[in-house]
């Protein structure tokens, strides 16, 4: 071969070389550039979810409306009528404002739970009754929509819920100094609301806490001990093989198909309720075990073997072995390879609808056989309602849900490399 030929070549060689690289490198920046527009969408649209649009109101607090019995009790003071007191102000700010039609399309402004923000702050405090009091109250969704710029005023009339009359009420009280933005705890610490604005997580933060809780509980002890079983002290038998083939199986089994399986187990045939955390946390177990088990015993098995030789060397048992040298080298693997799985038992949703976890929970689960819900299943009742408020509701669920997801694999990174620079 001549050298002109075997430089043609190795040039050819180097251009193949330099395209692959470039083939790589777009690939990366492809990727990248979807996931920056997929979570920047995301968080567009969803950081409107932890802010909601309040309004100003100076309210004379009615003794004879707010007080039926006058005696000023708990139990007096929360059958006052409230939403007539908020309806009697709007009127006599908007005094020009006439028939039954446009009332209660001025009534329809502010939030339907308004009332009960202002019968809790009577309650509470008995001698405001007499008083006036100013008091921030939320907006109805499609009015909390406008204020955030959601909805354009240019639309046609019978393009948006808002009636132009609605947003020539809404601008008035925003040149006002009535309305603002401000931020919206209820967000994250109340449970879910027919009403957009009044709807929160934390029924399903709560829900999916004690669900993953059981989970971590059955999951995590049971597959490090078969790990340990399996790649330490079973002989190899047939037997050994069918439970291993069984095992990597199960970890492909599409997960609608756990669902079906508690639904018949622990619903059918133990007769346990419908929607509890309890339940969920089992059939996420069955979902996950075979996970840990497989990341178990893949960091087992990287365990060098010199350390079970000296070990040995030194008179150790086998439990010895494994228990004092194998293990907490193994660890950082396991914890990691379970944290992982945990975090995949976060993001399901089918086997969870499959045992009813999609029921309207409004009240925060305190317990584990308390009706509750979970964060999956929360954003997937919120994108199907048909109220437009609902759009950022959901989107913010999944900031909420992306931002546990990324925390716990950050965190099984930060136990891997803590481990290992221990040992």
């Amino acid at each position: 071969m001549s050298r002109s030929s075997a430089d043609a070549r190795l040039a050819r060689r180097h251009r193949a070389e330099k395209r692959f690289r470039a083939c790589g490198v777009a690939a990366i920046f492809s990727a990248l550039l979807i996931l920056t527009v997929l979570f920047g969408s995301i968080l567009i649209g969803g950081s409107g979810a932890f802010f909601r649009s309040e309004v100003r109101l100076e309210i004379f607090i009615d003794p004879e409306v707010v007080d039926p019995s006058g005696d000023r009790s708990d139990e007096s003071l929360r059958l006052g009528d409230y939403q007539g007191l908020m309806k009697s102000r709007l009127r006599e700010m908007f005094p020009d404002v006439s028939g039954r039609k446009q009332k209660r399309a001025l009534y329809q402004l502010v939030s339907m739970g308004a009332s009960y923000a202002l019968r809790d702050r009577v309650v509470e405090d008995p001698t405001l009754v007499g008083g006036s009091l100013s008091i921030q109250l939320p907006l109805a969704d499609d009015a909390d929509l406008y204020v955030k710029g959601r909805v354009s005023k240019e639309l046609a009339e019978s393009d948006r819920r808002l009636l132009d009359v609605q947003i020539a009420w809404l601008d008035e009280l925003v040149e006002a100094g009535l309305v603002e933005v401000v931020f919206n705890p209820d967000f994250l610490t109340s449970g879910d609301s027919r009403e957009p604005e009044l709807a929160g997580i934390g029924g399903a933060l709560a829900g999916s806490a004690m669900t993953l809780l059981v989970t971590l509980l059955l999951c995590f002890p049971l597959g490090v001990a078969s790990a340990v079983y399996l790649e330490e002290f079973a002989p190899e038998s047939r037997w050994t093989d069918l439970v291993e083939i069984n095992i990597n199986n199960l970890a492909a089994v599409p997960s609608v198909i756990f669902g079906v399986l508690g639904l018949a187990i622990f619903l059918g045939l133990m007769g346990l309720p419908r929607s509890i955390p309890l339940v969920g946390g089992l059939v996420l177990a069955i979902r996950t075990l075979p996970i840990i088990i497989i990341s178990a015993r893949a960091a087992l098995a990287a365990v060098p073997p010199s350390i079970r030789e000296a070990a040995m060397g030194i008179g150790a048992s086998p439990l010895q072995i494994v228990g004092h040298h194998v293990l907490p080298v193994a660890m950082p693997g396991i914890l990691t390879g379970t944290i992982i799985g945990m975090a995949q038992a976060l993001g399901e949703t089918a086997p969870l609808l499959m045992i009813g976890m999609v029921a309207f929970v409004v009240d925060i689960p305190t317990s584990l056989d308390a009706p509750s819900t979970v964060l999956p299943v929360q954003i997937y009742l919120w994108a199907d309602a048909p109220e437009r408020a609902f759009v950022e509701k959901t989107s913010g669920a999944i900031i909420i849900l992306l931002g546990f997801l990324i925390s716990m694999n950050g965190l099984a990174v930060w136990l891997r490399q803590r481990f290992e620079q221990r040992l």
